[in-house]
């Protein structure tokens, strides 16, 4: 069966960047910046994002363009006659479907709150309590989340039933396209509020006394890890789009241009929120509940309150469905790779495996409350800790090994598939820092996640 590929180069970028852009980006680097004192921590997060994202996001792009194969059978393609590397491909793909667990409970959360915003659900003259129950109400109900999550997987695994470039790279054009139109948007609004200044400093001005408070140690690790896992790197969900890819352009160029995008959308979301928390006096550094309490509460304290908030609901559930659908099409190609599938069984078994397997995440919060798995976790925490704390920092650590030891695939063959094609080369010389470096600096962040 001839393999698909994207109809156009800024297809492939908006996917692949799309895969990237998630809640991470949108939910989790605002208030980590937030709790690490802002503009060090930004510096920070640009340098490790430069120094190991990119690096291994060439590296998983590799492996998907030189094998033209989706995970286990890309390893099985470049590994040497005998060896076991493309074991690691059930893993990564095992990772996809246990993120796909939990993901889709929250992308329907954002769903839900773009849906409550735009009918009415938030009012002006809501108290700070009545706005917050909001959110409290949808975890307590297993049949409203239920719903939300399931609409969330039948639309993801409805786009990816079309193809690669009829389903999956059109919509992504759309969406990416509305997606970078609302941050705009959001953002030149939150600048023209009240004290909007004073988040703006919080944000993006290095503050020694802040970091001191700190620790900077503390703030580097922080920096380190969410530059690492803004990419979704290490479970083959990246290495799928290199392997739809054209040997056009040269790999470090494309990868640069993904983390570009990723990152603009990371820092535009402070953007918006930080202003807004200011202007409101709201503490920006209020963890997870900040997207579904705090932020409701500033938006229904503001003129036009109803409309800002279904915007941004509106660009978080962009965000979210973006990385669902490409990781759904990971999960399909790979079934059609591997056992033959044709992409209807493919969509039809894994989209009644993702349905039943998400209930766990969905009820969890109601009937299932009491279950604690993992260190006292919940289960939504229990299944992010095995994705973000031991699957991407080993996958990425197996996919850096496999393209620079020579057990693997081998420095010069991974060189050579990176900087085919026009644009940014990688230097020969940057041989012992993938060899000797890189793997420390992301062992730090495997131990530092366990610990």
């Amino acid at each position: 069966m001839k393999r698909e590929n994207f109809q156009s180069r800024l297809g492939f970028l908006l996917v692949s960047a799309g895969c990237a852009i998630g809640i991470g980006n949108v939910w989790r680097f605002p208030y980590v910046a937030g709790q690490n004192g802002g503009g060090f921590f930004v510096l920070f997060y640009l340098i490790f994002l430069i120094c190991m994202g990119i690096p291994v996001l060439t590296m998983e792009l590799a492996v998907g363009r030189a094998s033209r194969k989706s995970a286990v059978l890309g390893y099985k393609a470049l590994e040497k006659q005998g060896s076991k590397w493309h074991i690691h491909g059930w893993a990564a793909m095992i990772g996809c479907y246990l993120l796909m667990m939990y993901y889709t409970t929250v992308s329907g959360w954002m769903l839900s709150f773009f849906f409550k915003f735009a009918t009415g659900t938030f009012t002006g003259s809501m108290s700070s309590e009545a706005a917050g129950g909001v959110f409290s109400n949808l975890l307590a109900s297993p049949v409203e989340m239920a719903f939300w999550m399931i609409l969330t997987v039948l639309l993801g695994f409805l786009v990816c039933s079309f193809g690669l470039q009829k389903g999956l790279e059109r919509i992504s054009k759309i969406m990416m396209t509305a997606l970078l139109a609302l941050i705009l948007i959001l953002a030149i609004h939150s600048l023209t509020l009240e004290n909007s200044l004073e988040g703006i400093r919080f944000y993006l001005l290095p503050s020694v006394e802040r970091v001191n408070e700190i620790g900077l140690g503390k703030v580097i690790t922080a920096a380190m890890n969410q530059a690492f896992f803004t990419l979704s790197l290490g479970v083959a969900a990246m290495e799928i789009f290199g392997s739809y890819m054209s040997k056009d352009r040269s790999l470090p160029g494309e990868a640069l241009r993904i983390c570009g995008l990723d990152t603009f959308v990371a820092i535009m979301s402070g953007l918006i929120i930080f202003p807004a928390c200011f202007s409101f006096g709201v503490q920006p550094d209020a963890g997870p509940s900040l997207i579904f309490i705090t932020l409701p509460n500033v938006f229904v304290n503001m003129a036009g309150g109803r409309i800002w908030g279904t915007l941004f609901f509106l660009f978080m559930t962009f965000a979210s469905f973006t990385t669902i659908m490409a990781v759904f099409e990971n999960l399909l190609s790979f079934c059609i790779d591997t056992f033959g599938w044709s992409r209807k069984k493919a969509t039809l078994i894994n989209g009644i495996f993702i349905l039943i397997a998400s209930l766990p995440c969905v009820l969890g919060y109601n009937v299932l409350s009491d279950l604690h798995i993992i260190g006292g976790r919940d289960v939504l925490d229990s299944e992010d800790f095995l994705v973000s704390n031991l699957l991407l920092p080993i996958g990425s650590l197996v996919y850096l090994l496999f393209c620079v030891s020579k057990w693997g695939w081998g420095f010069d063959n991974y060189l050579e598939e990176a900087n085919t094609g026009k644009g940014l080369k990688l230097s020969r010389k940057l041989k012992p820092y993938f060899q000797f470096i890189l793997p420390v600096l992301i062992l730090i962040i495997l131990i530092q996640g366990l610990l």
